[in-house]
């Protein structure tokens, strides 16, 4: 037997514009929009757009946008790590986010390290890696 990653859920007070946030920050789109809730994917598995509530589990790895009502209280246990191509400028990248809402978090981490932590609008915390070849 063997389990597939299937998707990442992130509960969130406003999942429209959360996931619309994220699907601009990773050139990603949004492949389901309903009521409860909306999912991301990348473009070259999403193909012509929206997908119905059963065709987008099908996509490989998603991001999945519910409804919480619960405020973020602490550091997250689990997170993304976000990683430019080694053609990009990593600063650039960063600077990118922040002017799209996202925030530098300090979590404890230092300042000599080959990563920096930052939220997205709702306070999530990710990190943005040194450049790597995909």
């Amino acid at each position: 037997m063997s389990l597939r990653w299937d998707s990442v859920v992130v509960d969130c007070h406003d999942p429209r514009s959360l996931a619309h946030w994220w699907a601009d920050v990773l050139d990603w789109q949004v492949v389901l929009d309903s009521e409860e809730e909306l999912v991301i994917a990348p473009e070259h598995a999403a193909g012509a757009g929206p997908l119905s509530a059963t065709q987008w589990r099908t996509l490989g790895p998603v991001m999945v946008f519910g409804v919480s009502s619960d405020d973020k209280q602490v550091k997250n246990r689990l997170h993304l790590d976000l990683a430019p191509h080694t053609s990009d400028d990593r600063d650039a990248e960063i600077a990118r986010l922040v002017g799209r809402g996202a925030s530098h978090v300090d979590i404890g981490q230092g300042d000599d390290l080959p990563w920096t932590v930052l939220a997205d609008p709702e306070g999530n915390e990710f990190c943005v890696l040194s450049a790597r070849d995909r």
